[in-house]
């Protein structure tokens, strides 16, 4: 289940290209780059798919995962939020290492961006408001409880140790951000999976100490919206 979400988001790119290349796309896989915001909805279908199955095979509902208590939802969100300002300098400084790392700088530059790929992205209307609408309402909290809710938890168990499953988990966890969407660009993988890797470690140690998933995804919807807003050509 730890690599699943990556493998499904893998799938899912490569059944988008077939679409396109069967309508005579000279280029179906630079072509479907800029589609994530939209296709990532099919992954997470997969995701809730995959998580059900497991869920039926331990005797529990696939809602118990998420832990969810409606009289708490006021006080995750205010926690959600004051997480998300903590951690930003996680965020910045884990892209300005990353970039020094793989780039020799910490300024931006255009291979960091793959334009018209991840960034300045142009889509129809009506993608363009399914990514600000929809995209990041699932995603988030289908990426929190596949990694989080289920795996983070029973790994620590089997494991025996937070490290082992913080490594286990982060390296799956960075590396899906590395691929989605997949650009042929060795440099550009290494540098986005560098600069996800301390954020996800974070992430995973505030919810093993903490056990309260509805305030992950409080703290992960405004970054996969903000994440939407700023890479699309509006």
């Amino acid at each position: 289940m730890t690599t699943a979400r990556t493998g499904l988001i893998l799938f899912v790119q490569v059944v988008v290209a077939t679409v396109f290349l069967i309508r005579g796309d000279p280029t179906p896989w630079r072509t479907q780059a800029p589609w994530w915001t939209v296709y990532a909805t099919l992954v997470d279908i997969g995701c809730v798919l995959l998580l059900r199955r497991q869920t039926k095979r331990e005797r529990i509902q696939l809602i118990d995962l998420f832990g969810m208590d409606r009289s708490r939802l006021r006080r995750e969100a205010l926690w959600g939020l004051l997480y998300l300002v903590a951690i930003f300098p996680v965020l910045a400084g884990g892209s300005k290492l990353a970039s020094w790392l793989v780039y020799g700088t910490t300024q931006l530059v255009p291979a960091m961006l793959a334009p018209g790929l991840l960034s300045d992205r142009q889509l129809p209307l009506w993608a363009v408001v399914y990514s600000l609408s929809v995209f990041w309402l699932v995603w988030s909290p289908t990426e929190e409880v596949i990694y989080q809710g289920y795996c983070a938890a029973r790994l620590q168990v089997l494991t025996g140790s937070t490290w082992a499953t913080v490594t286990l988990v982060g390296f799956w966890w960075a590396f899906q951000h590395s691929v989605f969407p997949l650009v042929f660009d060795r440099r550009l993988i290494v540098f986005r999976f560098l600069q996800f890797l301390p954020l996800v470690v974070i992430f995973q140690l505030i919810y093993l100490r903490t056990r309260r998933l509805p305030r992950m995804i409080m703290m992960h919807w405004p970054m996969d919206l903000f994440a939407a807003v700023l890479t699309l050509r509006l």
